[in-house]
């Protein structure tokens, strides 16, 4: 059984990949796309629930690519009218190490759901900037290397099993991880010429 605190994770739950959840995506990204129009540049579907056969936790990451953040006032109303509220207090990506530019680089906007929809997080990037491009990047490396995502998920897994209430700890551990990860896949990237 999942367990949440409204918008809010009170216990890590791994669980084995299921193949509805790009369905599911679809089915919350749908009405996001008719609501925002030419405001969303792109929609995607993000985080482990994006790769195919990699366990995740029972979440929908969804991405809405924005050309800036002055376009805040107008996303609050028209999420707003889908339920969707602000969460004024989240307005940062994790920083990874040595990142050499701005930390206004990883702004972002994050939403919470309305509680009548299945848990997701919405989170709200602007268009070039590195926190935009660094999870549709590692998306796609995972998806390309069956290898590093079971490793992946091997340790989420384990994080999950040793400390299931620990969400900060099981953060610790993940955002370095993945940062591991999104320097193999900046070499991928540049070898395959891959574009996002």
């Amino acid at each position: 059984m999942h367990m949440y605190c409204s918008w809010e994770i009170c216990m890590i739950t791994i669980i084995p990949y299921d193949a509805r959840w790009p369905e599911e995506f679809l089915a919350l990204a749908r009405p996001l796309s008719a609501a925002l129009g030419e405001l969303a540049l792109r929609i995607d579907h993000i985080g482990s629930t994006s790769v195919p056969g990699l366990a995740a936790k029972d979440i929908i990451d969804i991405q809405i690519t924005v050309r800036d953040f002055a376009c805040t006032p107008e996303l609050v109303e028209k999420l707003g009218m889908l339920g969707y509220t602000l969460a004024p207090e989240m307005t940062q990506d994790h920083l990874p190490p040595l990142y050499q530019g701005l930390e206004t680089d990883w702004e972002k906007r994050y939403f919470r759901p309305p509680v009548s929809l299945r848990p997701m997080h919405l989170h709200v990037r602007a268009l070039g900037l590195p926190n935009q491009r660094y999870p549709i990047l590692f998306r796609d490396y995972l998806r390309a290397h069956p290898m590093a995502s079971a490793a992946y998920a091997q340790i989420k897994m384990a994080l999950s099993r040793r400390h299931p209430d620990d969400v900060e700890f099981y953060y610790d551990i993940k955002d370095p991880l993945c940062d591991i990860v999104i320097e193999a896949a900046e070499e991928w990237a540049q070898a395959t010429d891959w574009q996002i």
